[in-house]
């Protein structure tokens, strides 16, 4: 089969697999590569290369700086005094919550950022007496805004200064993407707060996150537990209550409140059996009798949440991100510090400054080894991985080229700026059914080639891509952000585009006017 045919069947295939959401991204992203190798379109360690690249390492890493700041309570503490400091009013409230969101996005991902303010954002709605809805949504998109501030914003960022310099042009610097950040960030914020009202529904959502400081009253209150809420909670200890397990070995144990648990490291606060609070000084344990336990979190989450005995109610992990400025929390922020000066100086590679950062998590303690390895988005990671070396094959192929000519002659004398519009256009388009990561990968060499049919600089491609590549608005499945609020808020799939479509008129209005003002043709 010819190399160029080959390539856009696989293209296709891929495109289909991605938008049908019935295949598992990463299978998707292995298959790719794994065609191109059989296809002879590519040497197997060609189509293998992208399991190396720099590009995959430096994303890698980045999530495990991300959990550092998450699971430390920093974004916690973070966002309770900014919101915190914001009132009840619509107009702040909306306002702090993008601002926030776009700050954390630049600095630990999209999803990281979203995912941890989501529960407080539905908390402080939920005080202030607003429908999630009219709060979650503009989370996600100011999330989408945010990442444009920072090279760590989105892999997409990486990516395209990856093009961009192997293009024969120059990386982006750490800072530079806030050229066409801010404005972006500003825009949308205004869209946001003039036109949110009357483009998002009003919905109460089907799932409430935890409000820590609620849950520590109302265990307090069912256990009949006379501690300070302020003693059961704090930065190394915690509480959690588990429910001993049908044919559990602790099923006829005689425990008492107050006494240690056998392994010593937890203690036994209070118990319950259906309705009744156990006060005897002694109790034989049931299957089914709750328990209220305290200690450490690290031991609370070795005990309870690996254990066969008990089935736990709320993960200790999950909880003890709610509690700010934890357990190596100041080790998090001094190591994101560091990385952000080396990635800011150019002094080491990208990736290099990311892994270091990462290990000195680990090294520290800041994040468990075990905690590493779960805090990577796996998926992210082969699917960035698996299309490199898609857009490796567009290049090698001529098919780049190919499509490059197609778009040069559809519009003929009119320009750089038109066609520039066809790339952002067609990169919007697939954004919204399948990963803008994804999508990147496959328009990069095409809109390299048209730059270089052009004869002009590819900067502005580059960077009018990752703007297009973000305008990711219309539909719940373009990013797992924008799915990620769906059900906490009860939107519908028809809920997205009212509010994306100007926002991703802006993003496209951005990408082709205005991108081209700072980094001319």
């Amino acid at each position: 089969m010819d190399p160029i045919v080959a390539t856009f069947a696989i293209l296709a295939l891929a495109i289909v697999a991605f938008a049908s959401n019935r295949v598992p991204l990463g299978i998707v992203a292995v298959g790719v590569s794994l065609a191109l190798y059989f296809t002879g379109v590519l040497t197997f360690p060609q189509a293998l290369a992208g399991f190396g690249d720099p590009t995959v390492l430096f994303i890698a890493a980045l999530f495990i700086v991300s959990e550092s700041l998450d699971s430390t309570g920093v974004t916690a503490w973070a966002g309770q005094k900014v919101i915190g400091a914001a009132g009840t009013g619509r107009t702040p409230l909306l306002i702090v919550v993008c601002l926030l969101v776009a700050v954390l996005t630049a600095l630990i991902s999209v999803n990281g950022a979203v995912a941890a303010l989501l529960p407080l954002v539905v908390v402080v709605a939920s005080a202030a007496g607003i429908a999630p809805s009219q709060l979650l949504l503009p989370l996600a998109f100011a999330a989408h805004a945010g990442s444009m501030l920072l090279l760590t914003g989105t892999p997409v960022n990486i990516i395209v200064s990856d093009a961009a310099r192997e293009a024969g042009g120059r990386p982006f610097g750490f800072f530079e993407f806030a050229l066409v950040g801010l404005p972006l960030l500003v825009g949308t914020v205004l869209i946001i707060v003039v036109f949110g009202r009357a483009l998002l529904p009003v919905r109460s959502g089907a799932v409430m996150p935890t409000d820590l400081s609620r849950l520590t009253r109302r265990l307090k209150n069912h256990y009949a537990v006379t501690t300070e809420t302020e003693t059961l909670i704090g930065r190394t200890e915690g509480v959690s209550e588990v429910v001993v397990a049908p044919r559990s070995h602790l099923i006829g144990t005689t425990i008492f409140p107050g006494m240690a648990t056998p392994s010593g490291d937890l203690v036994v606060l209070s118990a319950r059996r259906g309705d009744q609070v156990l006060h005897d000084a002694e109790i034989t344990l049931h299957a089914g009798d709750a328990l209220l336990l305290q200690g450490s979190w690290d031991d609370l989450a070795r005990h309870t949440e690996a254990s066969d005995s008990v089935m736990v109610v709320d993960a200790p992990s999950t909880l003890r991100r709610s509690v700010p400025l934890g357990k190596g929390a100041s080790r998090a922020i001094v190591i994101l510090g560091l990385m952000v000066l080396l990635l800011a100086t150019g002094l080491v590679p990208p990736a290099a400054a990311a892994m270091l950062a990462a290990v000195a998590l680990v090294l520290t303690g800041a994040v468990g080894v075990n905690q590493a390895y779960r805090s990577i988005s796996w998926t992210t990671v082969v699917l960035v991985a698996g299309m490199i070396p898609l857009s490796t094959a567009f290049l090698s192929t001529g098919a780049a080229d190919l499509v490059a000519g197609w778009l040069i002659s559809l519009v003929g004398d009119s320009g750089a700026t038109v066609a520039l519009l066809a790339i952002v256009l067609l990169t919007i388009v697939l954004g919204q059914v399948i990963s803008n990561t994804a999508t990147v990968l496959i328009v990069a060499p095409i809109a390299m080639a048209v730059a270089s049919g052009l004869d002009v600089s590819v900067q502005p491609f580059m960077m009018a891509l990752t703007v297009a590549g973000a305008a990711s608005f219309l539909t719940p499945i373009a990013t797992p952000a924008n799915l990620m609020v769906m059900k906490p808020a009860g939107y519908s799939f028809g809920d997205y585009w009212k509010l994306g479509l100007p926002l991703a008129v802006l993003f496209a209005v951005v990408a082709v006017w205005y991108v081209p003002l700072i980094w001319p043709f």
